[in-house]
């Protein structure tokens, strides 16, 4: 970290809701104050206005208004966040931003790069969320009216079209942060901008196996599933996982399921062995992975999978797919196993029918994730805005405040 860091406006998708940008922006607003960093934190939320200083640390929160929309349980879309464009810019007057950084092509993220081309600033932008592929899942449901191969062809169009436009979204930036390598490459091959990884960090005080409050009796395995319950996230083939494990003589086991969505009514129809908690936090949601005894995440469209961290960090093994970033997270055959959608069942199976292979695991998926502190993603993201000679541009910083008025972006 250099001895004059850069000040940071950080316009994030969310905040407050329970998803990874949200978690990884929380994270990212604790980092800063622990290291008294110039950081502003500009987002929406429920309720009223607020505006806080807290040394180095400056936050604005907005409310979104009764032409917001829905968009999951815990997430809305406002399409008149516009109107807070003049407060907005007068917070950033005084806080003399070196660069904007947003998290995607939310309100308050179109709103960020919109400000940082307006006042001339570097604009930094992460990728979190593959929109391209969500908006493919959401809209099949609806294509499945169409024969098998039309129904492919307009998913796969919609897919394009979607990618087209988040691409195009991204270029806007001057350099990009991804949280896997693949897609950094992706990123960097699309958009002609340098990428750097911002991968995910965990809690690993949090997240214990010694939060483990199962009786040592209870032989029946528990399978656990922590996330959002749509279509996007695959969590229609946790049905077809029990409907693999039951025939081959595994019937010794029960789901546990955390999180909400529009799934969950059917998955609870189909799903007779799991208990749904809905959403959890803090040490209930500790204890709930610790309660585990394999992980099973089997979506396609995580870009990292914080979920799947934590679960390595409960001392639980997960097993994923080869898509996206949980892949990366997952080390096969040592920390869980990373197989295609067939092969969970048969998966799932062979390491519970080998305790001493489970056993280790176990000790192998904590061991991992002892290794990711978000201190360490977050320093190498400081290190990315240091890099990056798109991020070094000067940028006009006045005596407002408590800024240093001979200070300039190295």
């Amino acid at each position: 970290m250099p001895a004059s860091p850069p000040r940071v406006a950080y316009f994030p998708d969310s905040f407050h809701e329970v998803n990874g940008v949200a978690h990884t922006s929380r994270q990212f607003e604790a980092f800063a104050r622990r290291r008294n960093l110039p950081f502003l934190c500009v987002r929406a939320g429920e309720r009223a206005q607020a505006f806080t200083q807290d040394g180095n640390a400056w936050t604005l929160e907005l409310p979104r208004g009764f032409l917001s929309f829905l968009l999951e349980k815990d997430l809305r879309y406002d399409p008149a966040f516009l109107r807070h464009v003049p407060l907005i810019d007068e917070v950033l007057e005084n806080f003399q931003p070196d660069l904007i950084h947003i998290t995607g092509p939310s309100e308050v993220g179109m709103l960020g790069a919109g400000l940082a081309y307006h006042l001339g600033l570097p604009l930094a932008a992460s990728w979190h969320t593959n929109v391209h592929e969500y908006a493919a899942r959401r809209a099949s449901s609806f294509l499945r009216r169409l024969p098998g191969r039309q129904s492919q062809a307009a998913e796969e169009t919609i897919e394009g079209l979607a990618m087209m436009i988040a691409v195009g979204f991204y270029c806007l930036a001057d350099v990009l942060f991804a949280p896997n390598p693949e897609l950094c490459r992706q990123l960097e091959r699309a958009t002609g901008r340098p990428c750097y990884l911002m991968p995910r960090g965990v809690d690993a005080a949090l997240f214990h196996p010694m939060k483990r409050r199962r009786n040592p009796e209870d032989s029946v395995v528990v399978l656990g599933y922590v996330g959002r319950l749509s279509v996007e996230k695959n969590v229609a083939h946790l049905v077809r996982v029990q409907n693999e494990l039951e025939p081959i003589g595994m019937t010794s086991f029960r789901f546990l399921i955390v999180g909400h969505g529009a799934e969950e009514n059917w998955l609870r129809e189909h799903l007779p062995r799991a208990e749904f908690t809905g959403v959890l936090k803090g040490e209930a949601l500790a204890t709930a992975y610790a309660n585990m005894d394999l992980f099973v995440f089997p979506s396609h469209t995580d870009t990292f999978g914080n979920v799947v961290l934590e679960a390595l960090a409960s001392g639980v093994p997960a097993i994923v797919t080869p898509d996206g970033g949980p892949c990366t997270i997952v080390s096969d055959g040592v920390t869980g196993r990373v197989v295609p959608d067939e092969g969970f069942a048969a998966a799932i199976a062979a390491i519970l029918a080998d305790p001493a292979q489970h056993a280790a695991m176990r000790q192998a998926a904590r061991s991992r994730a002892l290794a990711a502190s978000w201190d360490s993603v977050f320093d190498a993201v400081y290190q990315g805005y240091e890099s990056s000679p798109s991020l070094r541009r000067q940028a006009p910083v006045a005596a407002h405040g408590n800024i240093d008025p001979t200070y300039r972006f190295p």
